[in-house]
């Protein structure tokens, strides 16, 4: 098997998954409870939270554990939205982002606010100046994705974030889950109020995530209840989850160097090999993307199709995102970067981690030559 699909969910460390069963097996209590296994638990919980600050370089007060990319993303917009209502009703973000902020905003849209949603150039990117026009007295919230899940682009989060220092009562929120052990991220440099991680994308469980809040940032809670998390987030913390995200976040950032330096090599060697089929065109950009993701479309072939053909061969690669794959429309993605139906209809997405190597490309690169083939024949 090789397997292709890690924007979609990483296989979970064998030490997240060891941290997790001994936490949940020996240190169950409620950390909310007054006896001594609750405030174990309670300490356990703090460590994590330390920990993972650690890693992230922000204080552990600003770390909200969550259940990952989705909640957070929808805390960070509807939870800021909803608090700085009297304010203003104006929310910027752009036409690439993940579902869970698009579908967000369009929940917003319903309760009277105006979302203004910014297009990228052809390469996926999206200009700070095109950001700077859409400002207005009313805006509260700027959401910009850091790497786009489908296509792997980098969005110039540090320029916005410097934008935005003349915009002090704006705040900026940014959707790191494809980034993390990827992409540096600096929250303080690029002036981030709101960061979204999510667990399972860096080896770590489903279920686990975190929302950094940056101290003085105020959010209405979206679940209400015992006041957990800061208020932010209420509900029984899951100790279990909160440790193994932490241990994923520490070996990931520790091994980083190694790894991103590992995954360019074997991207470069994909988009090399890929671009000599003639019936394949590169979507993602060559300069600017990310480490871990190559998107091409295939002459107009339905990439639905495609996908369960390599599977034939062990093969597992991804449409869209996880999330959306199912849905069998085209890319929203590559529309927005201008490209056609017929190329968004038959995008296919690999997406790299440290457990694959340059080896497998000639395999693969062999199968999708010969599913075109095939694909190619059927079609006459």
């Amino acid at each position: 098997m090789i397997y292709l699909d890690n924007s979609a969910t990483t296989k979970p460390y064998n030490e997240v998954l060891d941290s997790f069963v001994k936490v949940s097996t020996d240190f169950y209590g409620n950390p909310s409870s007054l006896h001594g296994l609750g405030m174990k638990a309670e300490q356990i919980l703090t460590q994590a939270r330390e920990n993972s600050a650690k890693q992230l370089g922000c204080k552990p007060s600003e770390v909200i554990f969550t259940s990952g990319g989705s909640e957070g993303n929808s805390l960070a917009i509807k939870g800021s939205a909803l608090f700085n209502k009297g304010r203003g009703n104006h929310i910027i973000t752009t036409g690439v982002e993940h579902p869970s902020v698009t579908e967000a905003c369009k929940q917003l849209e319903q309760h009277g606010f105006t979302i203004s949603y910014i297009q990228p150039n052809n390469n996926g990117i999206i200009s700070v100046d095109d950001i700077k026009r859409e400002i207005r007295d009313d805006t509260i919230l700027i959401s910009v994705i850091h790497i786009n899940n489908e296509i792997g682009a980098i969005q110039p989060i540090e320029d916005i974030g410097n934008l935005l220092r003349q915009y002090p009562k704006i705040l900026f929120h940014v959707d790191h889950v494809q980034g993390v052990g990827k992409v540096n991220l600096d929250f303080a440099k690029a002036g981030i109020d709101l960061c979204t991680i999510s667990g399972h994308k860096f080896h770590g469980l489903k279920g686990t995530g975190i929302l950094y809040v940056r101290f003085g940032v105020s959010l209405t809670p979206l679940i209400s209840g015992g006041a957990q998390e800061n208020n932010f987030r209420s509900g029984t913390e899951s100790i279990g989850g909160a440790v193994a995200l932490a241990k994923a976040l520490r070996l990931t950032v520790e091994n980083k160097e190694k790894t991103v330096h590992r995954m360019n090599k074997i991207k470069e060697r994909y988009i090399t090999k890929l671009s000599k089929l003639g019936s394949i065109s590169i979507n993602t950009p060559s300069k600017y993307s990310a480490p871990h993701i190559i998107n091409f479309s295939i002459n107009g072939l339905k990439s639905e199709v495609f996908v369960h053909m390599l599977e034939e061969y062990g093969i597992y690669v991804s449409t869209t995102s996880a999330c959306s794959s199912k849905k069998k429309a085209p890319s929203k993605t590559l529309l927005a970067m201008g490209k056609d139906e017929k190329t968004a209809t038959s995008s296919i997405r690999i997406s790299l981690s440290y457990l694959n190597k340059l080896e497998e490309v000639d395999i693969v690169v062999a199968a999708i030559a010969d599913s075109i083939s095939k694909l190619e024949k059927i079609m006459r």
